[in-house]
């Protein structure tokens, strides 16, 4: 909750900054047209002062006046130029922060769906949708740990096969790594798409409860290709892994519970009859 609203003030202060600009632009502005008219005036003067005959000092002082605002207002200009320049940026900021705040409010929409339900395959299939609808993952895959044998296996994927992801044992390549130590991995640089490698992703989260590792998310591909990842993206990513990471677990606990009761169940009924 604290990561949504350090987003959501981040935007605000944005804002705040972009109206800031927006304000000192108009003050430039309005600075400039005064100097423009100070200087046509004093063009004026000096004209008249020639054609009455003025002396040639009272010219000079008038020239020295006229070049001085010039050089003013070209000061003034600059400074209007850089600040349009600000305000751009922090425009294209400013959308780009909407656009992420956005995506965090759909995110906190669709956890609700995945807290909604204790069914294990529904569980992977809305983790899925969130990955492909506000991640914009093309191809990827979520792998659980097996405690037992210390190896990752795909339940779900999208873009490849399950079977294309072989099994992963913990601290081998990126995923084992990220999975044994807990912490996300993003590549540095985005490069074009040529060829599925399993164990290459360009992101990889590891599903965790607490400190515990219950699996990892992988994406190798992303629908919309961008250079780099923000700072947003890194947010984003690891709030989806907590949500992932709890509902998964609760639905497995459950399914385990449920199958163990159905045994006992059947014990029950074979010992009555």
């Amino acid at each position: 909750m604290a990561d949504e609203k350090n987003i959501f003030s981040r935007a605000e202060e944005f804002m705040q900054l972009f109206k800031k600009g927006a304000d000192f632009t108009q003050e430039l502005l309005k600075e400039n047209e005064r100097l423009r008219f100070k200087v046509v005036q004093l063009e004026e003067e000096k004209r008249l002062v020639g054609m009455s005959g003025g002396s040639d000092k009272l010219v000079a002082e008038l020239n020295k006046k006229v070049q001085g605002l010039e050089q003013e207002m070209q000061k003034l200009l600059q400074q209007h130029r850089e600040v349009e320049a600000e305000n751009k940026n922090f425009a294209n900021r400013y959308i780009e922060i909407e656009q992420e705040n956005n995506n965090l409010a759909n995110l906190y929409v669709a956890s609700f769906q995945l807290h909604s339900t204790l069914d294990f395959k529904e569980v992977l299939q809305i983790i899925q949708e969130i990955i492909i609808n506000l991640i914009g993952g093309e191809i990827f895959g979520v792998l659980l740990l097996d405690e037992k044998t210390n190896e990752l296996t795909a339940v779900t994927t999208e873009g490849v096969d399950k079977e294309e992801i072989p099994l992963i044992k913990i601290g081998v390549g990126i995923i084992g790594n990220v999975a044994k130590s807990g912490e996300n991995f993003f590549i540095d640089e985005i490069k074009p798409f040529e060829k599925f490698n399993p164990l290459s992703p360009i992101v990889c989260i590891p599903l965790k409860i607490k400190e515990h590792v219950i699996g990892v998310i992988a994406i190798y591909k992303l629908l919309q290709q961008k250079p780099k990842f923000s700072e947003l993206d890194y947010e984003l990513f690891t709030l989806l892994a907590g949500h992932a990471a709890t509902a998964i677990f609760s639905s497995k606990l459950y399914s385990e519970s449920e199958r163990k009761l159905s045994t006992i169940q059947g014990f029950i009924n074979l010992l009555t009859k």
